[in-house]
């Protein structure tokens, strides 16, 4: 933990007005889901705001997201982007909260995120990555699994970088099938629906780029079987042997409010005892 200046940090302006800052460590020590406190004296010098980091643990910076949803958010944005030659000053308390490790623990991984709650899983999808890279003993996750619901085509531009960065990673390694997306665009209009149907054919989606086309509307969490099947992954093991008995454990994570926790671990509940596969979806509450 640390209260002090840091130096000038890297900039990056995304869509949608995400600031991006990325901050030398030196010294600086961090685990995924934790947060840091972010103040700066140009704007105010009393007061703090949290902010999840976005960076993994093991690269040599740590980063986090800062999206304009307030007066303060707001300015600090419209100061770093007025500022060509000299970057406004920027002090950090943190971090603080407890490591977000269990995520590691499980062979599948199912990541649930909503909103601007997904920043959390930047870190832990990086981190999950650079382990993996690194053949990390500690590490057992084959499989992830990671579903994001957002209103606005806006709030998906900072993510889809490092989603299509994650993506090419993995097809040059040979491991496409490491990473399974969907993103549900839960608020939308018939022109956005247009034009996805006059390019439905295309590669890639034309709301974000990816490999992977945007869902409109939202997951079925409660409902049959083969709704839920739709959504709950099937494990590796099943695929490979689709007719033996299968006891996989998938650990389900969620960065969301309240009410989506509630319809999660209830779907996680049914489909455990429904599923004839035998596997076990456990819901995790985690802190993040």
């Amino acid at each position: 933990r640390a209260l002090s200046p840091v130096p000038a940090p890297q900039v990056v302006m995304h869509p949608a007005r995400v600031l991006e800052l990325q901050m030398q460590k030196k010294g600086f020590r961090m685990e995924v889901g934790q947060y840091i406190f972010v103040n700066c004296p140009a704007i105010s010098l009393l007061e703090w705001h949290p902010f999840t980091l976005t960076s993994a643990p093991e690269e040599d910076f740590f980063s986090i997201h800062i999206r304009a949803a307030g007066d303060w958010t707001e300015s600090l944005i419209d100061t770093f982007q007025q500022q060509k030659l000299e970057m406004p000053r920027i002090e950090v308390d943190g971090p603080f909260g407890t490591a977000s490790e269990d995520v590691f623990q499980y062979e599948v991984a199912m990541l649930v995120g909503a909103g601007i709650g997904v920043t959390p899983f930047a870190s832990i999808l990086k981190s999950i990555w650079y382990k993996f890279q690194q053949a990390d003993q500690n590490l057992k996750t084959k499989k992830i699994y990671f579903y994001w619901l957002c209103r606005d085509t806006g709030a998906f531009a900072w993510f889809n970088d490092l989603l299509a960065s994650l993506e090419q990673k993995m097809a040059e390694s040979g491991k496409a099938d490491f990473l399974t997306y969907r993103l549900f665009l839960t608020g939308w209009d018939t022109s956005i629906a247009n034009n996805v149907a006059l390019r439905f054919d295309t590669a890639t989606d034309t709301v974000t780029g990816l490999r992977h086309k945007t869902i409109f509307g939202r997951p079925m969490l409660q409902g049959p079987q083969k709704a839920l099947k739709s959504l709950f992954p099937e494990p590796p093991a099943q695929r490979q042997h689709p007719h033996a008995v299968c006891r996989s454990v998938v650990g389900v994570f969620l960065c969301g409010p309240g009410s989506l926790a509630k319809s999660l671990q209830k779907s996680c509940h049914q489909h455990s005892s429904l599923d004839p596969r035998k596997v076990k979806f456990y819901f995790n509450k985690e802190n993040f």
